[in-house]
C-alpha cells in the first residue's frame, strides 16, 4: 500500500510499513494485537472515547509527568507503543462519519467489543464489506461470536479459569493459580494479529478482506499442548504439579544452600550428566529412565534437593552449565531487564513521551534479517514511538482524510 500523507510512522521500515491499521479496541487484547502490528511497520490509528479514552488509562500503577501534574498509566503504556491517537464521539453522526472515513481508508480494523456492538455502530459484516472490500476485520471476544455463551464478557482470569489454564496451574490439586499476567489477553492478541497477516497474504491473492475471530477462551484452549491431548487422546485429566514438569523428570525448580535453581533434564542422558555432576549413581533406587522418574517424582526431587543443599546456586549453575545439563535461574523483573542477554535481543526500547520524556519499554520480541551474500543483515524497525497521549493526534489524523483521495 502506498504511503500516505501525513503518515507518522513514514520511515519506520518493518514488513508491514504503508499497512493502515484502525485500532477501536480498549483494554488488552485488541490492543496488543494492534501493537504488535504496528511494531513491523503498520499505522496504526487508535480510536477512543472522548472524555476517558482507552479504560486502562485509568489502570495503575501510575508515573507522574514531568510537564504537567497529570498521571499517567503504565498499564497503557505496556501496549501501545507505535500508535496515533483520535477521539470520536461515536454516539454522534460527525463521529461515526468520520469512523467510516477512516474504515475506507484502512486495511486493518481491530475490535474486541462484546459480539454485536460493532453491528450497532453500523459496522456489520456488509457495511464493513461496502465500505471497503479489501479491509481486513480482526473481532476478538471473550468466549466466542457464536454459540451459547458467545454474549459472555471476557476477562483474564474468568478466561483463565473457564478455559482450564489454572486448573494445571499451581502448587498441586486444590491449590490452582492464575498466570501471572493476563495471558489470556495476550495470547488472543498473539493469534488475532498472526490472523491479520494470514488474511493480509490471503488478500493478495483474492483482492478481498477477511473477517478473523478469536476469543479469549479459544488462545487458552489453544495452548494446552500436550496438556490437552493428555485428556482428549489418553482419557487423563491433568492436575497442577507447582514446579515440576508433569511428564518429564527430573524439571522444575530445586531448593540449592542459599536459594532455587532449575532444572530440565528432557533425555536420559542429561540425566546421567547431572548425576555425574552432583555425584549421584544414575540407575540407583530404578532413576535409570525417565518413566521410572516421573512415577517417582517425590523421591527423585528429595534426592536431587538433598545433594543440592551442599552447592550454593551459582556454583551449581556454573558446574551444570559446562556439563551441558540445561539449567537457569529464578530472575525477578528488575533483573530481567537489566541482563545483559535480554539487551543483546532488543527487548527494550527508548521512546520520548509528551509528559514523561525519555522512557524505556519492553520491545518486539521480533528480530528480522535479510540474507546478504556474505551471511545476514539485521533489518528490524529500530525507532518506535511513544504511546500517544489521549487525542495527540487528531488533528494530524483528520487532515489526513481529507488530503487522501480515494
Amino acid at each position: 500500500m502506498e504511503q500516505q500523507p501525513g503518515q507518522r510512522q513514514a520511515d519506520s521500515g518493518g514488513p508491514l510499513n504503508g499497512i493502515v491499521v484502525l485500532d477501536l479496541s480498549r483494554a488488552l487484547s485488541g490492543p496488543h494485537a494492534a501493537m504488535m502490528l504496528g511494531d513491523q511497520g503498520a499505522r496504526v490509528i487508535k480510536v477512543e472515547e472522548r472524555v476517558s479514552g482507552d479504560q486502562t488509562r485509568s489502570w495503575g500503577p501510575f508515573v507522574r509527568g514531568e510537564q504537567d501534574d497529570q498521571d499517567v498509566s503504565t498499564y497503557f503504556l505496556s501496549c501501545n507503543r507505535n500508535k496515533e491517537s483520535i477521539t470520536l464521539d461515536l454516539k454522534s453522526e460527525e463521529g461515526l462519519a468520520t469512523l467510516r472515513s477512516l474504515v475506507r481508508r484502512a486495511d486493518v480494523l481491530v475490535e474486541n467489543f462484546r459480539p454485536g456492538v460493532l453491528d450497532r455502530l453500523g459496522l456489520d459484516a456488509a457495511a464493513v464489506a461496502e465500505l471497503n472490500p479489501r479491509l481486513v476485520l480482526l473481532s476478538i471476544s471473550g468466549f466466542g461470536h457464536d454459540g451459547p455463551q458467545g454474549q459472555r464478557p471476557g476477562y483474564d482470569q474468568i478466561a483463565q479459569g473457564e478455559g482450564g489454564l489454572m486448573s494445571v496451574t499451581g502448587s498441586g490439586p486444590g491449590d490452582e493459580q492464575r498466570v501471572g499476567v493476563a495471558i489470556s489477553d495476550v495470547l488472543a492478541g498473539m493469534y488475532g494479529a498472526f490472523g491479520v497477516v494470514s488474511a493480509l497474504v490471503e488478500r493478495d491473492r483474492t483482492g478481498r478482506g477477511q473477517i478473523v475471530r478469536t476469543s479469549l477462551l479459544a488462545s487458552v484452549v489453544g495452548v494446552h499442548a500436550f496438556q490437552g491431548t493428555r485428556w482428549t487422546v489418553a482419557g487423563e485429566v491433568p492436575q497442577p504439579v507447582g514446579n515440576h514438569h508433569p511428564s518429564i523428570a527430573p524439571y522444575g525448580l530445586f531448593r540449592c544452600k542459599d536459594g532455587g535453581v532449575q532444572i530440565a533434564c528432557g533425555t536420559d542422558a542429561q540425566w546421567r550428566d547431572l548425576c555425574n555432576v552432583l555425584g549421584l549413581d544414575p540407575r540407583a533406587e530404578d532413576m535409570g529412565s525417565g518413566h521410572a522418574r516421573v512415577a517417582r517424582r517425590d523421591r527423585l526431587v528429595h534426592i536431587l534437593e538433598e545433594a543440592l543443599s551442599a552447592w550454593t546456586a551459582q556454583d551449581v549453575l556454573r558446574a551444570l552449565e559446562t556439563a551441558g545439563v540445561p539449567a537457569g535461574q529464578v530472575r525477578d523483573l528488575s533483573e530481567v531487564y537489566t541482563w545483559d542477554q535480554t539487551l543483546s535481543q532488543g527487548l527494550l526500547v527508548d521512546v520520548d513521551h509528551p509528559q514523561l520524556g525519555a522512557i524505556t519499554l519492553p520491545g518486539p520480541p521480533l528480530r528480522f534479517f535479510s540474507r546478504t551474500e556474505s551471511g545476514e543483515s539485521e533489518v528490524t524497525r529500530r525507532h518506535h514511538t511513544s504511546p500517544p497521549m489521549l487525542d495527540e493526534h487528531g488533528t494530524e489524523i483528520r487532515t489526513w482524510l481529507e488530503e487522501v483521495v480515494d
